[in-house]
């Protein structure tokens, strides 16, 4: 019987754990590929309805990055840091309305800069901040059904009466 060489063991033993090993990496790459779509679903969304930062998705999207980032990596944890100073400013209503907004598009934009840093955008603060689209159409009509809202509301809560007009009374004597 002829003996078995190191180097045919070490053939034997690649044949049979390269399979392991494949489905190993190949997991690996997915997860991490789960991961970053992860981390660029919430920044395309961010990145979108960044004109619209009361929308659903601009909402959700913000309190889906405590999910999806994490501090222990240097980068990674710029987002999470810029998210808690948004975050901190969204909650504070010590500045006057002027201020506020000042600063939470200031804010606002860095976040974004930060996670596109992270996910290896090249926008820089500029582009995030001007290059946004919003028709003026859809401010007006969000504001209008806010004012609609509160009319509504104050008239429910009985703090504003329905004004009523009565018009073309039929008068018939019977």
């Amino acid at each position: 019987m002829e003996k078995i060489s190191i180097a045919d063991w070490l053939i034997i033993l690649a044949t049979l754990l390269s399979p392991v090993i494949a489905v190993q990496v190949t997991r690996y790459l997915d997860e991490r590929n789960e991961i970053r779509g992860r981390k660029l679903s919430i920044f395309k969304t961010l990145m979108a309805t960044r004109a619209y930062t009361i929308s659903w998705a601009h909402v959700e999207a913000l309190n889906r990055i405590d999910l999806e980032f994490v501090k222990s990596q240097k980068k990674e944890k710029a987002v999470v840091e810029a998210w808690k100073e948004y975050h901190d400013l969204l909650n504070n209503d010590k500045l006057s309305p002027e201020q506020w907004a000042t600063k939470r598009i200031e804010l606002l934009v860095e976040l974004l800069h930060k996670m596109a840093i992270v996910l290896d955008y090249d926008f820089d603060k500029t582009h995030i901040k001007n290059s946004s689209y919003a028709p003026r159409i859809h401010s007006d009509t969000e504001a209008q059904q806010e004012a609609i809202r509160k009319g509504v509301i104050d008239v429910l809560a009985g703090n504003r009466p329905l004004p009523m007009v009565v018009t073309n009374l039929n008068n018939q004597d019977g």
